[in-house]
């Protein structure tokens, strides 16, 4: 039973996670809710696992960690809350791992929007019809810019790569 409402918590999490990029993408924020929510998910992982002083320990760890980044501009404050959060979420034992990876997620997005700033052109005048087609045409005029990245998208990648081998197909 333990095991099952482990592996959920995680699922919950990981669906927060990209909920929060594909918001990201959207309109470059991350709402204050997904990190919220993911604290009791991250709580009760900690919980079950047994390493609950352990974990909330690391998590400050690392959100102390993107505070001062955040306070260098280097990283955004939505980014910053996301990260803290999910570090609780994470085993302990696997936070290098997740950190890794979320940095090497952020190496490929970076280079994909560097190349495609150069490959994007400019949106035309006028509004579009759809939310995906402005999404899209909201994009191309950030590309187009050298705009912000949308760091969230390398944080859930990341974090499905390092903690999706924690729940069993």
């Amino acid at each position: 039973m333990s095991s099952t409402l482990s592996e959920l918590t995680v699922v919950a999490g990981l669906l927060l996670i990209v909920l929060a990029a594909l918001h990201d993408i959207a309109v470059r924020t991350v709402p204050n809710w997904v990190g919220l929510a993911l604290l009791p998910l991250g709580v009760i992982a900690r919980v079950i696992s047994g390493d609950l002083l352990l974990g909330v320990g690391v998590a400050a760890a690392v959100f102390a960690v993107a505070v001062a980044l955040w306070l260098f501009r280097i990283m955004g404050g939505g980014d910053t809350k996301l990260l803290g959060a999910i570090a609780l979420l994470a085993p302990p034992d696997r936070m290098i791992a997740l950190l890794l990876a979320i940095a090497l997620c952020g190496g490929v997005l970076a280079l994909f929007y560097l190349i495609m700033s150069y490959v994007v052109t400019r949106p035309r005048a006028g509004r579009p019809q759809t939310i995906l087609a402005r999404i899209a045409k909201a994009e191309r005029w950030r590309l187009s810019r050298r705009g912000p990245l949308p760091y969230a998208v390398a944080i859930a990648g990341g974090s499905v790569l390092s903690l999706s081998s924690l729940v069993a197909v």
